[in-house]
């Protein structure tokens, strides 16, 4: 049950401009502060962000590289500055960082070096996004043999395993789970049991949303039917997404109703998650927007807005 919810204050943070000069104060979009019960040992706050969208590639890279870092720079173009003010704010508040994927927007060497030098020394825990083995952003079919092309350089830049991964704070298991393609494997379902068992509350970290009515009724709403992009939505759903029969067969993939059509394994997991009576929240990205949405009896889904866009959830655990 969701407590309660109110603006924080803005935070700002001082930024260089040209040549190195200080050029004041630039404002953090407000966040969200929330208190989650979820019975831990001792209260605990963290900073949910999510979509970060890091987009930087150099000489390493080739001009191909170059060119999309520069084109996909003009859509997130205060991704550095917002992400480095939320870490400052989350040292000086000692907050946990919870980070639910799309850290960076392609793979590149300096994108990588730039994580793994903004987060050393933080306390924090991550769930991975498409984005973070995303070569080319749409150029080919993403999917397991694609994430595996870049995985293990990937991981290297991470602080816990982005598959799958457990965090025991204050009593409370996160759980981090991989459903960047929109489907959950029943290895990763046994693993989540396996957790469950433990006995201790979980709060679920994953960068798709897991399916909840109405907030796929307002995605939609605001695409004219394109995609939900949420993970496990019903078959008879996904089956009114974007589709075009006329594409040949090896690009049917490029088709929303294919991405994003929820496999048996996935639908299982969905129904079995409802009814685990530990689950007290899960924490998602993708949709870069802010909703809450119940999702089962004892948990509420918050899915926070973008990182590049200033957003962030700062939570209370109780």
């Amino acid at each position: 049950m969701l407590m309660s919810q109110m603006p924080s204050a803005v935070y700002a943070k001082s930024l260089d401009c040209e040549g190195g000069k200080e050029c004041g104060k630039v404002e953090l979009a407000e966040i969200n502060q929330i208190i989650i019960p979820v019975g831990a040992t001792e209260p605990f706050s963290a900073l949910h962000l999510t979509d970060t969208h890091i987009t930087r590639a150099d000489e390493r890279d080739d001009e191909r590289k170059r060119e999309l870092a520069r084109n996909r720079r003009n859509a997130f173009p205060d991704a550095e500055k917002y992400f480095e003010a939320a870490l400052d704010y989350a040292r000086e508040n000692d907050l946990v960082v919870l980070h639910t994927g799309d850290m960076i927007d392609f793979v590149t060497d300096a994108n990588l070096e730039y994580v793994k030098e903004k987060i050393a020394g933080l306390n924090c825990f991550f769930s991975a996004g498409n984005h973070e083995y995303s070569q080319y952003v749409g150029e080919a079919k993403e999917d397991e043999a694609y994430k595996a092309q870049s995985y293990e350089r990937v991981q290297a830049a991470y602080p816990n395993n982005l598959k799958f991964a457990s965090r025991i704070i204050n009593g409370v298991n996160f759980v981090a789970l991989d459903d960047v393609y929109y489907n959950v494997t029943a290895e990763q379902h046994a693993a989540l049991k396996r957790e469950f068992e433990r006995g201790l509350p979980v709060v679920l970290m994953c960068h798709v949303p897991l399916y909840t009515p109405e907030h796929c009724r307002s995605i939609l709403a605001g695409n004219n039917g394109l995609a939900g992009y949420m993970t496990g939505a019903p078959l008879e759903l996904t089956e009114t997404y974007q589709q075009d029969p006329s594409r040949p067969a090896s690009e049917q993939w490029r088709n929303r109703s294919v991405q994003q059509r929820a496999d048996e394994s996935t639908l299982a997991f969905i129904a079995w998650l409802k009814e685990q009576p530990l689950l007290k929240a899960i924490l998602c990205g993708h949709t870069h927007s802010f909703y809450q949405e119940r999702f089962s009896p004892t948990a509420i889904q918050y899915t926070v807005e973008a990182g590049y866009m200033g957003g962030a959830y700062q939570i209370e655990f109780i």
